[in-house]
Order: C-alpha cells, then structure tokens, then sequence
C-alpha cells in the first residue's frame, strides 16, 4: 500500500466521521421547572417503584440511565445514591400529581 491508498483511506474515514457527527443529535438536557408553592421532592429508586403500581426498581434505573428522566448522584463513585425527581418521573409516566 502505497502513500496515496493510505491518504485516500483516511480521507474516506474522516468524511465518515464528519457524516456521523453531523447525523447525531445533541442529547437533549433535562431542565427543571421549580414551582415557588411547591418544594422540589426527590425519591430515591426504592421510593420511585413503591410510588407508582407495577413499576420496579430496575426500570427506573434504566430511566435515570437513558437520560428521560431528572435525576441526581448524591455521593461519588457506585456507592453514590441516586435521588430522582418526583414530578419527572410523574410527567415522563404521564401520572398527574
């Protein structure tokens, strides 16, 4: 292989990387809206599955890990707790609260 086939081969890859950059979308932010009445409640995962009928711990850590609903770490590493947001988890269900 010769100095040209590998220029050509590398300009092929980079015009597939710009291709995919530019087919992704941003990740969409979750903002939160806070509400001067109501104070911000946040249930851990064991909270969220005894709050709603049928959900389980599992699903709302798949939730938390796909970005669909607010959610923050409180600590570090694997032993930090995951605190979700009541009304996030509530809109995204489509449960009125």
């Amino acid at each position: 292989m010769n100095i040209t086939e590998k220029q050509q081969i590398i300009s092929q890859i980079v015009l597939l990387l710009e291709q995919l950059i530019e087919s992704q979308t941003p990740t969409q932010h979750i903002e939160q809206t806070y509400i001067k009445d109501k104070p911000l409640e946040m249930l851990t995962i064991k909270e969220c599955a005894a709050l709603v009928n049928g959900l389980s711990e599992n699903t709302v850590r798949q939730l938390v890990a796909q970005g669909k609903i607010a959610y923050v770490r409180a600590g570090s590493g694997v032993r930090g707790k995951i605190l979700v947001s009541k009304a996030s988890l509530l809109e995204y269900l489509g449960i009125a609260s």
